[in-house]
């Protein structure tokens, strides 16, 4: 017995088809021929769009998750919710009091914690300017915060008004107490962070220098060029060509080292 099978697959709006068409031929003994003709019709699953449903459906039920009682007690920093409630915000891993007078967050950013305990556990840590912990900040903490913050977002327009805005703190003790600790001001650490990003950009990449001016942060190429010279003692052009006149040279120095080595 022979199965002959084609199928073909269509797509609608909410899932896949599966068209299948048939033909099993049967053999009779006075030697004709006859056949079954089949249809199978399927419905396969659209996995990308039950993806997305599932992430709005996930950002969705995020936002039901937070009683509108607790959300107007955090908009409204009411001081009455304290140690009743904490809340964390996803974006810069920092959680609070109620009364925190920081920028009100994202309702999507925002979870619930009954206590400080389970927004530790979460891997939240207290915020330096409300203490939900009841405890001071150390220094060290609270400049690890600013510089894992700024080491996700140095791409962003950063301002130390920005800075101090998501971290917790006025711009002033926040500049002062960055310094102390780290050495140099947080503009400073953000300038060398895009640098050295820009490095790694002009080293593997072909992009060019506007391109990759504006992918670190520096949207103005010029004042990008003559920062990027400050600090490394080249222009952009000059530390791309000497970086591939160096990679030639070991690219030739491996060959030869091999071929001498065979030849040994």
């Amino acid at each position: 017995m022979h199965l002959a099978y084609l199928t073909s697959v269509y797509r609608n709006l909410d899932a896949f088809i599966s068209l299948s068409c048939f033909y099993i031929p049967i053999f009779i003994p006075n030697g004709s021929k006859k056949g079954i003709l089949g249809v199978e019709v399927r419905q396969m699953k659209d996995h990308r769009n039950d993806r997305d449903i599932n992430q709005t459906e996930m950002k969705r039920r995020m936002k039901e998750d937070i009683p509108e009682e607790k959300w107007r007690a955090i908009v409204s920093n009411d001081a009455d919710y304290d140690f009743r409630f904490f809340y964390g915000v996803s974006t810069t891993g920092i959680f609070c009091r109620p009364s925190c007078k920081s920028r009100p967050p994202n309702k999507e950013n925002v979870r619930i914690f009954q206590h400080a305990e389970e927004a530790l556990a979460a891997r939240f840590r207290p915020c330096k300017r409300c203490k939900p912990t009841g405890e001071k900040l150390p220094d060290q903490e609270w400049v690890n915060q600013i510089t894992d913050y700024i080491d996700r977002h140095f791409r962003d327009k950063l301002s130390l008004e920005h800075l101090a805005d998501v971290c917790h703190g006025s711009p002033f003790h926040l500049q002062r107490t960055f310094k102390r600790v780290q050495g140099i001001s947080p503009v400073e650490y953000i300038q060398r962070k895009r640098i050295q990003e820009a490095k790694h950009l002009l080293a593997h990449t072909d992009q060019s220098i506007t391109e990759i001016a504006a992918g670190v942060g520096n949207s103005n190429v010029p004042y990008f060029i003559t920062l990027f010279k400050k600090m490394t003692g080249q222009t952009p052009l000059e530390f791309r060509q000497i970086w591939q006149h160096g990679a030639a040279l070991e690219v030739q120095m491996y060959e030869y080292e091999h071929d001498h080595g065979k030849q040994n």
